[in-house]
């Protein structure tokens, strides 16, 4: 029986558009595909191992002809709209008191202040969550499973009493060795608040 959720935030909260980003930071930058440094440094901004001054100069010294806040806008390109349903789903859920949930993301200083500053209801979000991790935050990264470990111990939880929501193939799969039950949701296709009706063998 699942008595705990762990969701992931981008595409199952908040709508992103990843490949349209991608495709405008190759424009913007004049590139056909991000180095292996470029790689790197985005892995250390999403763990926290860089500060964000670091991380926008490293862009800064690489493409001079992009001012600050272009750099930026580009950075924040990806994020979109955060449907109000699926917020008053998450309220509806907290409201039952059946479920422990947690909010376990891979997400950067850049994109939670966007977000803090574009979502209206951010703060009314995260209260309803039990327990809520950001990935810069807690210095662990998805899809290693040292961040999956953490949250178990942290919570208390027994791995076979989770399910892990997530969009991203890699961090199920990371989430599924260690026994969490787990949704890979299609954000093209399915919506978070269609939980019960997709995944009701489990409740």
């Amino acid at each position: 029986m699942i008595k705990t959720i762990i969701f992931d935030f981008g595409n199952v909260f908040i709508n992103l558009d990843i490949e349209g980003a991608i495709n405008r930071t190759f424009n913007e930058f004049k590139i056909d595909s991000f180095s292996e440094e470029m790689t790197a440094f985005n892995s250390f901004y999403e763990q926290g191992l860089i500060s964000t001054e670091e991380f926008i100069k490293f862009y800064s010294e690489n493409f001079p002809n992009l001012s600050y806040d272009e750099l930026i806008n580009i950075w924040n390109f990806m994020l979109k709209d955060f449907p109000e349903h699926r917020l008053e789903f998450l309220k509806q859920l907290k409201a039952t008191s059946k479920y422990k949930l947690i909010l376990l993301s891979n997400t950067n200083e850049l994109h939670i202040d966007w977000i803090k500053k574009q979502v209206p209801f951010y703060e009314v979000f995260k209260n309803c969550f039990d327990a809520f991790y950001l990935s810069h935050e807690i210095k662990l990264r998805k899809p290693n499973r040292e961040i999956f470990d953490f949250v178990l111990k942290e919570n208390k939880l027994n791995a076979k009493e989770c399910l892990f929501i997530d969009d991203n193939n890699d961090n199920c799969h990371t989430a599924k060795l260690l026994g969490i039950e787990t949704w890979h949701i299609n954000p093209k296709t399915e919506d978070i608040s269609n939980l019960f009706k997709i995944k009701n063998n489990l409740f």
